[in-house]
C-alpha cells in the first residue's frame, strides 16, 4: 500500500500541481465520496486520487475551488484512470466535465474477469489480493458537512492507497491468463456516456406494471418520463416527486384537471394546481392522444414473446457450467434477459454472441439451442454430450 503522506487539498492552486504531477503518471487511482439522498444528481463532495508519490484527498466543495484541472487529468489519455464500481464516479465526472474519463479500468469489473465473483465488494477484494482491512468507521458519514475530522480523511484516502495494488495485482493476474482483451471489452461499454444517461422513455419499464390495458400502459409510460425528467430539472429524487406505486395508480384515474388529479393518493391540492402538477397533466392529455401503435404492448402480448422457460433453465445450467469451467462471473458473461432474448431468437444481436462471451459461451449456447449437444453430469460436474 502507498504509505506517503495524504495531502488535502482545498485550493485551486494546489489541485493544479497535485493534477500536473498526476498526468506524469502511468495510471492514477480514483474515487469519490459524494451525496444523493436529497437530490436527483449526486453532489459531490470529495475526490481522491492517488499517484506514485502522491495521495490526495480533494475537497470539491472548498470555497471557490475551481475543479477544471481535474476534468484535463481525467481527460489525458496516456494515464489510465482505475476505479472500484466506477458507474456513479463516473456519472459524477460526466455531469461535471461532459465527457467520460478514459482510459478507464474498473477493478470490479476486472475481478469477476479474474474470477473473484459477481460484484465483489472492494474491502473484500483488498483483503483478499493483499491481505489488508478496510476500516468501515465512516461508510455512511455524512462528507458534505464541514469541517471534515481527520479519520474522514484517512478513510477516503484508503480507496484509492490500497486500488494501487489491486489494480497492479489484477492486471499482472489477467495478463498472465491472457484475459486483458476481455476488460478492454468491457471498458468500453463503461467508456460510453449512453451507459450512464436514463431515457426518460424506458423509465416506466423499471415498474414492470402488470396490465392487459394499453391505454392505461401508454398513460404510465408518459407519467413515468414525465417523473424522470421533472426530477432532473428541480434536482430530485424521482421518489420524492412521485413514488414507484402512485405512477399506474394516477395512470388508472386518467385525471383530466387538477381536482381530479389531487383525489390521486398522496397528491396535494398544492401539488396538483402548481406548475409540476400542471405540467403532469399536460404530459397525461398528450398521451392520451397517443395512436395504437404507439403504445406499449400489454402483459399478454408480452407474455406471448416469452422464450420456453425450459430452454431459459437449461441455458443457464451451460452457462453456469461455462463460467465455473472458465472461472469467470457468470453475471458478467450474460445476464437473464441475454438468456431469455437468446432462447427467444437465436439470430437478434446479443451481447453473448460478441467478443469473448461468444467464444466462451455462446457459440456452445448456440449449439444447444440447435440441438446439436444436450448436458449430462459427469461426478458433480455438468458434461457436454455431442448428438
Amino acid at each position: 500500500m502507498n504509505e506517503n503522506k495524504i495531502e488535502f487539498i482545498a485550493t485551486s492552486e494546489a489541485l493544479e500541481a497535485l493534477c500536473a504531477r498526476l498526468e506524469t503518471e502511468a495510471f492514477v487511482t480514483v474515487d469519490t465520496e459524494f451525496m444523493r439522498e436529497k437530490t436527483y444528481y449526486p453532489e459531490l463532495c470529495l475526490v481522491q486520487l492517488g499517484g506514485a508519490e502522491d495521495t490526495a484527498v480533494v475537497d470539491a466543495q472548498a470555497p471557490g475551488m475551481d475543479l477544471s484541472p481535474l476534468g484535463r487529468l481525467l481527460a489525458k489519455e496516456s494515464v489510465v484512470k482505475v476505479f472500484h464500481a466506477c458507474r456513479q464516479d463516473v456519472e459524477i465526472f460526466l455531469q461535471l466535465f461532459g465527457a467520460v474519463p478514459v482510459p478507464l479500468f474498473d477493478t470490479q469489473v476486472a475481478a469477476m474477469v479474474a474470477g473473484f465473483g459477481d460484484q465483489v465488494g472492494y474491502d473484500s477484494l483488498v483483503n483478499a489480493l493483499t491481505g489488508a482491512h478496510i476500516d468501515k468507521a465512516h461508510r455512511f458519514s455524512d462528507w458534505s458537512a464541514r469541517p471534515l475530522s481527520k479519520s474522514q480523511i484517512n478513510y477516503a484516502a484508503a480507496d484509492v492507497t490500497h486500488l494501487r495494488d489491486v489494480y497492479e495485482k489484477l492486471n499482472a493476474k489477467l495478463a498472465a491468463e491472457g484475459r486483458l482483451e476481455w476488460v478492454a471489452e468491457e471498458m468500453a461499454v463503461l467508456t460510453q456516456p449512453e451507459t450512464y444517461r436514463v431515457d426518460p422513455e424506458r423509465a416506466w419499464e423499471r415498474l414492470k406494471i402488470r396490465s392487459n390495458n394499453r391505454r392505461q400502459l401508454g398513460l404510465a409510460k408518459a407519467i413515468a418520463a414525465w417523473r424522470e425528467r421533472e426530477a432532473q430539472r428541480i434536482n430530485i429524487p424521482r421518489g420524492r416527486l412521485l413514488k414507484d406505486e402512485q405512477v399506474p395508480e394516477i395512470a388508472s384515474l386518467a385525471p383530466d384537471d387538477a381536482e381530479a388529479l389531487s383525489k390521486a393518493r398522496g397528491i396535494s391540492a398544492g401539488f396538483a394546481n402548481g406548475k409540476s402538477g400542471a405540467s403532469l397533466l399536460a404530459a397525461i392529455k398528450e398521451a392520451k392522444g397517443w395512436p395504437e401503435s404507439e403504445l406499449p404492448k400489454a402483459e399478454r402480448q408480452r407474455e406471448s414473446a416469452k422464450a420456453s422457460p425450459a430452454l431459459v433453465a437449461l441455458l443457464k445450467v451451460l452457462l453456469a457450467a461455462a463460467a465455473e469451467k472458465n472461472n469467470v462471473a457468470a453475471r458478467l458473461v450474460a445476464g437473464s434477459d441475454d438468456i431469455e432474448a437468446l432462447a427467444l431468437d437465436e439470430t437478434a444481436p446479443n451481447p453473448v454472441l460478441e467478443g469473448w462471451r461468444r467464444e466462451m459461451f455462446g457459440e456452445t449456447a448456440l449449439r444447444l439451442i440447435r440441438g446439436q449437444i444436450a448436458l449430462s453430469t459427469q461426478g458433480k460436474r455438468i458434461k457436454i454430450v455431442e448428438l
